[in-house]
């Protein structure tokens, strides 16, 4: 378990920042297609796998969540839309890795904002390194990398087609978004200092912390004691993908060549929740729910 937990964590600060090939934009698909009028501050609009093996990625997510492709390709930089009813779930980046080094693949969190460079001048003065400035993508809108201060990495976007609609899921999409840190109440501040969010403390471990992060009376993600210390324990955000099934997915997750990082459990709100990695290591989470249930939020 142990080491479970360390591959889990030792998520590399690795993003998709390279929006241009010399001076040519890449020419990103759109968040929403059909463009929609709505923003959801603090809500996770996308995401993105930043991968050595763009080829061997489109095969294991294709095959584990019935994915399609559509490529991007400009000069040698090389992206694909994945897509799911016709609708974008996320992009694949490749970038080869440096030399030498053991970064590991990883999933970089989109977060909402009305205004990217306000955002950006309020991380930094809370203590965030910018690692990417404001800058703005064709289709895409405009966006900014950060490493928050205690150490993870997530990026806001003011997507220029608009948010996705508040609506429950479809398995195969993502869910859920959870922050790993060290201190939760802490980052919470952060965050909600940078998106507005109402925090709830929610039952926990001894010694732990469990916080919910909503805006707009919904829950967007939660902040959770990360589960370790140590040098090879490093903040991270994890992001969830619905399944029908987390036993069954996480058992085609190793069939197609993953791990299973944290075994399948039941979760607090009943439905089983489960960790693993792609081929090349990137981890992302298993949850399942129920169409009963729901993520709005009373104050």
């Amino acid at each position: 378990m142990r080491r479970s937990i360390r591959a889990l964590a030792a998520v590399a600060t690795l993003t998709a920042g390279c929006a241009t090939v010399g001076n040519t934009p890449l020419q990103f698909p759109a968040i929403m297609d059909p463009a929609r009028p709505e923003h959801h501050a603090g809500k996770v609009i996308f995401v993105e796998l930043v991968t050595p093996d763009l080829e061997a990625a489109k095969r294991f997510y294709g095959q584990l969540f019935g994915w399609t492709f559509r490529d991007v390709q400009s000069g040698a930089t090389k992206y694909a839309e994945a897509s799911l009813n016709e609708q974008a779930v996320a992009g694949l980046f490749h970038r080869d890795l440096p030399a030498g080094k053991q970064r590991q693949p990883s999933w970089l969190t989109y977060i909402s904002v009305a205004d990217v460079d306000a955002a950006t001048k309020k991380a930094s003065e809370q203590g965030a390194t910018v690692l990417f400035e404001p800058h703005t993508i064709t289709n895409r809108g405009r966006e900014a990398v950060f490493r928050d201060p205690q150490g993870a990495v997530f990026a806001v976007l003011f997507s220029s087609s608009g948010d996705p609609p508040e609506t429950l899921a479809a398995p195969g999409e993502w869910i859920w978004s959870t922050l790993m840190t060290t201190d939760p109440r802490t980052d919470a501040v952060f965050y909600q200092g940078l998106f507005g969010y109402q925090v709830f403390d929610m039952p926990a471990a001894p010694g732990a912390q469990h916080l919910v992060l909503a805006s707009d009376n919904y829950a967007r993600a939660s902040a959770n004691t990360l589960p370790g210390t140590g040098p090879d324990f490093h903040p991270y955000w994890l992001n969830y993908v619905r399944v029908k099934d987390a036993v069954k997915t996480a058992a085609n997750v190793v069939a197609l060549g993953g791990r299973i990082l944290v075994e399948p459990r039941v979760d607090r709100h009943g439905g089983m929740i489960a960790v693993v990695a792609d081929p090349q290591g990137a981890p992302f989470g298993l949850l399942e729910w129920q169409e009963t249930q729901t993520k709005e939020v009373t104050k």
